[in-house]
């Protein structure tokens, strides 16, 4: 059996394209890997085995009937549990659903219609409450870097996909860091767009300004590949970004020579960077200034994004618990989080969106201007990928302080709309991977797959879990 465990987005196409390989093969050396690495892991809560073939077939067929392939032609991938698979029930990584999904979500059928093979749908604690891929239904889900270890959350399914090379690539989706944070903890690359870059339909919005969805991936360019077929909106859409150019294009291309500031200050008081990170951090500075970046230390002064935050984290939780069909099987802590938001009326979420603009004015005042950044880089998170368990028996409150340092450098991103990228750096000596975050003007991916490429060519890292 051909070995594609290594084989990004852009190779399987390239050879899917071209004849080289079916699809179908592509997919059942897919399913192989993932029947082998799953069982440890706990990545894939919902193997799609029947219909990822008879969806391999379908692109095998359309290419042997002389049809164009699509941007992503036969890569098999995995999709995180809130987001809609026509067919399978979107359970939000709960058992509170029971009825399968009548249609795709917008961004699956955009996938699908470049060619894309749905493999299954993936491991996420319920409703993405927390940075860790722990719940009752689901159990752990396991970092393949060490299994003791968290992959992070809450696309921590889609991280251990990926890092273990179940697929080249997977859906999550972030409205806290939950891109950024699992791709940190398990050495891939993940993007968080700029707030509307993607489109959130088939509903309106995802925990109002907070939320967007987008691609974990080994390199940047499969992930530059995957957003310029997944960007874009509907009419429904509350959010909308604007303009950009082509993410292939500018992952493929120098990014000149950018003003960029770095700080470990986190965002949240209290927390303290590992040692590990700093590190990190400051050789990621000098590399920079190596590559002829205008490199600086710089004090963020952030604001604080928590009267912004936690109004929508709690509404969303909310909205979400309100449209599911069996309240009762909600499990324990997210029935107490959903009591605990109850003064989240309307009006308090009119009021905190409105906090959420003057914060995103308050925070790029670090970009605004001729003498401002191009690029923040910070950690991505404060600290190492921590054992698993990390919740067991706790509730609401500890479980939301014990997320702290996860979201400490990542979730006032979410509030300011702006891109921002986790970017590893390789592998620690505890034998885990490290990552540091760019952060971006508003609108400025292109600007940030510019840069991470640089930093991957100039410092290339491991693609798979144990190849340091």
């Amino acid at each position: 059996m051909t070995d594609l465990s290594r084989a990004g987005v852009a190779d399987i196409v390239a050879r899917t394209s071209s004849g080289d390989l079916t699809a179908r093969v592509v997919l059942d050396e897919a399913l192989a890997r993932i029947a082998a690495a799953d069982p440890g892991l706990n990545a894939i809560s919902r193997l799609l085995a029947h219909e990822a073939r008879l969806e391999a077939a379908a692109c095998d067929e359309r290419l042997a009937s002389g049809g164009s392939p699509g941007p992503l032609h036969g890569v098999p991938m995995v999709i995180k549990e809130e987001i809609a698979v026509a067919g399978t029930v979107t359970t939000f990584g709960g058992e509170a659903n029971s009825t399968p999904a009548a249609a795709d979500a917008e961004i699956v059928r955009r996938l699908r219609e470049a060619g894309a093979v749905i493999v299954g749908k993936s491991t996420m604690p319920e409703f993405g409450a927390f940075p860790y891929t722990e719940s009752a239904s689901r159990g752990i889900t396991r970092n393949p870097w060490d299994p003791t270890r968290t992959p992070g959350g809450s696309s921590g399914g889609t991280a251990a996909a990926v890092s273990a090379g179940m697929v080249p690539v997977g859906i999550g989706g972030d409205g806290g860091g939950s891109i950024r944070i699992p791709s940190a903890c398990c050495g891939l690359f993940g993007l968080k767009p700029q707030r509307g870059r993607v489109t959130s339909a088939p509903e309106p919005h995802l925990w109002w300004a907070l939320g967007t969805s987008g691609p974990l991936t080994r390199t940047v360019l499969d992930s530059a590949i995957v957003y310029d077929v997944i960007r874009g909106n509907l009419d429904g859409d509350l959010y909308r970004a604007g303009e950009t150019g082509s993410f292939v294009e500018a992952a493929g291309r120098e990014p000149g020579r950018l003003s960029i500031g770095w700080s470990a200050k986190p965002v949240t008081l209290g927390v303290r960077p590992d040692p590990i990170h700093v590190r990190a951090l400051t050789e990621t500075a000098r590399l920079l200034t190596d590559l002829g970046h205008d490199v600086r230390e710089v004090d963020p002064h952030y604001p604080d994004p928590t009267t912004a935050f936690v109004p929508q984290f709690l509404a969303g939780i909310r909205t979400e618990a309100d449209a599911v069909e069996h309240y009762e099987r909600l499990e324990r802590r997210t029935r107490e989080t959903y009591r605990l938001g109850s003064w989240v009326r309307p009006r308090v979420i009119e009021w905190a969106l409105a906090q959420t603009e003057k914060l995103s004015a308050k925070a790029n005042r670090l970009f605004d201007g001729d003498g401002g950044l191009d690029v923040l880089l910070t950690p991505a998170i404060a600290h190492r990928p921590p054992r698993v368990g990390m919740l067991d028996g706790r509730g609401t409150v500890a479980s939301s302080l014990l997320a702290m340092p996860a979201i400490a450098y990542a979730a006032i991103w979410n509030v300011a709309g702006n891109p921002a990228a986790a970017v590893p750096c390789g592998i620690a000596e505890d034998g885990l991977p490290v990552s540091v975050q760019l952060v971006g003007r508003t609108d400025g991916e292109t600007t940030l797959l510019s840069l991470a490429a640089q930093i991957e060519r100039a410092r290339p890292w491991p693609l798979l879990a144990g190849d340091a």
